[in-house]
């Protein structure tokens, strides 16, 4: 059974129809559109910093954030102290106004959650950048967002240095010593100088909380990456979605305990910046940073600092299950994981789960960075059903609807039909930076177009079943097929390119090439992935192969035919 968006979209505006007309238009069977069954919750008018600081004084001396690495560490007390110093260093030492855009290339580090929550005090706004990117990258970013500063480590200066030229700009950067032995070089900011030191101006009074907080990098559901813009008010809203013991995700500290959570995942990432740092920081859980994930130093921080909840994707669990050197005892303390970032199969929750001894302790989750990212989450009447592969229910103050992915104007009213999901709620981002055309396309009547595949169980349970968007996930990571294909129709010996992502039993999935010589030209492989090595990111190299073609099919239109060039390989796989 279907019903046309465009008609449910009016009546739901209707006031004629009252509020039980509204009720009845919050049901599956009726309109297709499934709320929350969570009770809404009530988001407070108040920004990031503000939110996150307020239950600091509960335990100033309760350690706020610790590196696996070097041992450095931060109480709640010092984490606010620090961030009040750098807001009124930015302001007061390199001039910047509210508005201004703080660029992030950094690791995993203590001093991670101070650059957030300093900038923001100062009312800028923050864009994480992965340090593994290339200068090319890096300038592409910078660039895009008119950064007028960069925080950076001292061993990254030379690449940020490198970026800025690139990008023809001129900024002041911020370096962080990794160790105590590492150099400031010259014509850097020693950002202990700006942490350290009180300045007696006054604080700014706080921005509106519709105002854009951090910009992500995304590739949305089609062409290049953007700036996704998160509001305070998202963010904010999806800790609240995220915490409660409905959820069950940490448990806030008391006198006697404090959830230790490994920041595994990278906090560049809207994943690790939401619902690892920012949630678990809000409930006084002690984060442990990781600048640098090896199955060797994970194994040494689950037995040094013995954590209760572990927030995790896909090759991670995977890695879990199989890696010898990860014992039972080393897993004793864990009570819940969390997985997202891709779909988990039941299989491989299972596994884990036997693995560690304790059933259904392996949760997962889904979102978007243009969602905050959570949008559905594993829960405690999930945990009770007992079911097994699901990113499990809405949460709070959010709607879903699914619609049918090859006539989108149709509306699916029942359990267990595939389409494409879409949502509403207080986490949905304000929209992409500068890209009115892709905002446009983002949204239909208001809800926002995942550009995912989902379908859901009589439980209102979701199941994540595969993707419209041609986004290829590697370990996690969002790689773009056109910014790819760019790159490739740049080497001088390529005229046509075309991308796909294709199975792999280590990264989930790697991008595979397809490519069309330019006349009297020969294609060298190795020189062309040497090519991407020097202006590509690792997890963007093409570890699926590259092959040569004639031609790359298209439609009437010039679209790349991505479905054909799938089931060629596919084809080629079985034979």
């Amino acid at each position: 059974m279907y019903f046309s968006l465009k008609t449910i979209s009016a009546l739901r505006g209707n006031s004629f129809f009252g509020k039980g007309f509204k009720y009845l238009f919050v049901t599956r069977y009726n309109s297709g559109v499934i709320r929350s069954s969570f009770p809404d919750i009530d988001i407070p008018n108040i920004t990031i910093p503000e939110y996150i600081f307020r239950n600091f004084t509960k335990f100033p001396h309760k350690i706020a954030v610790e590196c696996n690495l070097t041992g450095k560490r931060y109480t709640f007390e010092e984490v606010f102290v620090k961030s009040r110093n750098l807001n009124r260093s930015l302001r007061n030492k390199l001039n910047l106004k509210p508005g201004d855009i703080v660029a992030l290339l950094l690791p995993n580090i203590p001093e991670y959650p101070i650059c957030i929550l300093g900038a923001l005090m100062a009312n800028l706004k923050v864009t994480a950048m992965n340090p593994n990117h290339t200068p090319t990258e890096i300038s592409n970013q910078l660039d895009y967002v008119n950064a007028k500063a960069i925080v950076t480590l001292t061993t990254l200066t030379a690449v940020v240095q490198a970026s800025i030229k690139l990008a023809n700009r001129r900024m002041p950067i911020i370096g962080i010593k990794m160790e105590e032995t590492d150099t400031i070089p010259e014509g850097i900011i020693d950002m202990m100088e700006f942490i350290n030191t009180k300045i007696d101006i006054e604080d700014l009074p706080p921005v509106d909380t519709n105002n854009t907080a951090v910009l992500l990098y995304s590739s949305g559901t089609t062409g290049l990456p953007k700036g996704v813009e998160l509001t305070h008010r998202n963010i904010i809203a999806n800790v609240m979605q995220t915490s409660g013991p409905q959820i069950g995700v940490c448990q806030e500290a008391t006198d006697q305990n404090q959830d230790v959570v490994p920041a595994i995942l990278p906090i560049f990432h809207v994943y690790g910046m939401t619902s690892l740092m920012f949630l678990h920081m809000y409930n006084l859980c002690k984060i442990v940073t990781m600048p640098k994930f090896t199955p060797e130093h994970f194994v040494q921080l689950l037995i040094n600092h013995k954590p209760q909840v572990l927030i995790i994707v896909p090759p991670i669990v995977n890695l879990l299950t199989n890696l010898s050197s990860v014992k039972k005892e080393h897993l004793e303390s864990v009570r819940s994981i969390y997985c997202g970032g891709a779909p988990l199969s039941a299989q491989d929750e299972d596994n884990l789960s036997t693995k560690i001894g304790k059933k259904g302790s392996v949760k997962q989750g889904y979102g978007l960075t243009e969602t905050s990212p959570t949008i559905f989450l594993s829960s405690v009447r999930t945990a009770n059903l007992g079911i097994r592969g699901t990113v499990g229910e809405l949460v709070a103050n959010t709607s879903a609807m699914l619609i049918k992915y090859d006539n989108p104007d149709n509306v699916i009213t029942s359990p267990y039909e595939h389409g494409e999901l879409l949502v509403k709620g207080p986490q949905v981002m304000k929209g992409y930076y500068n890209r009115e055309e892709e905002n446009k396309n983002a949204f239909i009547n208001g809800w926002f177009k995942t550009g995912d595949l989902a379908y859901y169980d009589e439980n209102d349970l979701f199941f994540i079943s595969e993707r419209v968007k041609e986004l290829i996930k590697v370990k996690g990571y969002q790689v773009s097929p056109a910014e790819l294909e760019g790159v490739l129709r740049q080497h001088p010996d390529v005229i046509e390119a075309a991308v796909i992502g294709v199975a792999h039993n280590r990264y989930g999935e790697v991008p595979r090439a397809y490519i069309v010589p330019r006349p009297n030209h020969k294609v060298n492989v190795d020189n062309i992935q040497g090519y991407l090595a020097e202006k590509l990111a690792d997890y963007k190299q093409l570890k699926g192969g590259i092959e040569i073609l004639d031609n790359i099919p298209q439609s009437a239109s010039g679209k790349i035919l991505r479905k054909e060039l799938r089931k060629k390989y596919i084809e080629e796989l079985q034979q």
